[in-house]
């Protein structure tokens, strides 16, 4: 029976192999041939970054646990491929999955191919063309090392086109995050703070920021706070705060008053958190999926966006990272000026599905 290792690192992680664990419990059940092993890095190691998203998506406890914890880009990338290549050593699969764009992905791909083990990525070909963000090297090193590519909008098979990979190779499946949220709209839940705040649907806003450029830097983050206080005339900020951007926010004297920082939100809290807002303001990816498909205006505060999809069908916009960019959306926004959006093609729920199908041709 071919063995699939399934390799996730980091929170973003989490939510995209949710939906093919499922496709994959049920291709057994119903006495399909494929079964997995779930590899958890341990590049997130704080519980607040991945323990409750296994417990609240239905994850099953990693059959491994490569726990190469804290360091730098390259200490996590050499203690990766490490610790990975010893168990493909003493355990060999027959093909390494490796999802989205965190250190884990690009380090298990290498692992795996120097050993002659095939690699799928899920969520290939996404470009953000900014070289100075490291999960852009990740996309790139991972991709030139990929035989199959599963793929999230047209925008992403026309990148790996270009590439010269060959359109036998690609497979446009749509989104796994998509089929994580839509699975448990339903089970989405206030977090403990709601009350207690006097928290409403659609008076509060959430931030999210943890890009270096953004937050690391005392004085700039400082700015972008403030606009970010004003601009939204009074009404709540939710920020779960990301451990890195934690250690900038300890050195500024002065917060804006209607800024609530918070930890890490759990995945059904944090949702719950985006359906309910007015906006979302953000520097992530994902999350600007997310948003589309809740309907949700957001606003990502980058000067380039690896899912263009979400800004000319969805209901992101590119804002920049100048803090003075950030009031006329705003005004915007108040204004009821901001575009209703809608969701792009296959981000249906259906993913996992077609990638466990897909999978299973493969590995016949």
């Amino acid at each position: 029976m071919p063995l699939i290792d399934i390799i996730a690192g980091a929170r973003p992680n989490f939510m995209k192999i949710a939906a093919i664990i499922r496709a994959l419990d049920r291709h057994r059940a119903e006495g399909g041939p494929l079964h997995y092993r779930l590899v958890h890095t341990g590049q997130h190691y704080d519980p607040r970054m991945s323990g409750a998203f296994f417990s609240q998506l239905g994850i099953p406890e990693p059959q491994v646990n490569l726990e190469v914890g804290s360091g730098s880009q390259a200490e996590q990338t050499g203690a990766i491929m490490i610790r990975y290549e010893q168990l493909l050593n003493e355990a060999r699969s027959d093909l390494c999955l490796v999802v989205g764009d965190v250190t884990s992905t690009m380090a298990c791909a290498i692992a795996a191919q120097k050993l002659c083990v095939p690699v799928a990525h899920v969520e290939a070909g996404i470009r953000s063309g900014d070289w100075t963000m490291p999960e852009e090297i990740n996309r790139m090193v991972t991709d030139s090392i990929t035989n199959w590519f599963f793929t999230t909008s047209e925008v992403a098979n026309q990148n790996l086109r270009r590439a010269g990979v060959d359109e036998s190779r690609i497979h446009f499946v749509g989104n796994t995050m998509i089929d994580t949220l839509l699975a448990n709209q339903d089970r989405l839940r206030a977090p403990s703070f709601w009350d207690e705040q006097g928290l409403k649907s659609g008076e509060y806003f959430v931030v999210t920021l943890h890009r270096p450029a953004n937050v690391d830097a005392g004085s700039a983050f400082s700015k972008l706070l403030d606009a970010i206080g004003e601009g939204t005339r009074g009404l709540p900020v939710i920020f779960p705060v990301h451990p890195r951007t934690a250690k900038t926010l300890a050195t500024l004297p002065n917060l804006p008053a209607n800024l609530l920082l918070v930890e890490p939100q759990a995945y059904l809290e944090f949702n719950y958190l985006v359906k309910h807002a007015k906006a979302v303001i953000t520097d992530s990816g994902g999350i600007t999926e997310e948003t589309t498909v809740m309907g949700v205006p957001c606003m990502t505060l980058r000067d380039s966006t690896e899912r263009p999809e979400t800004i000319t069908i969805g209901t992101n916009e590119l804002i920049g990272t100048d803090p003075a960019m950030l009031r006329p959306a705003l005004d915007r926004l108040f204004a009821g000026q901001w575009k209703k959006g809608s969701i792009p093609d296959k981000w249906d729920g259906k993913t996992g599905e077609r990638i466990v199908e897909i999978l299973a041709g493969i590995l016949r």
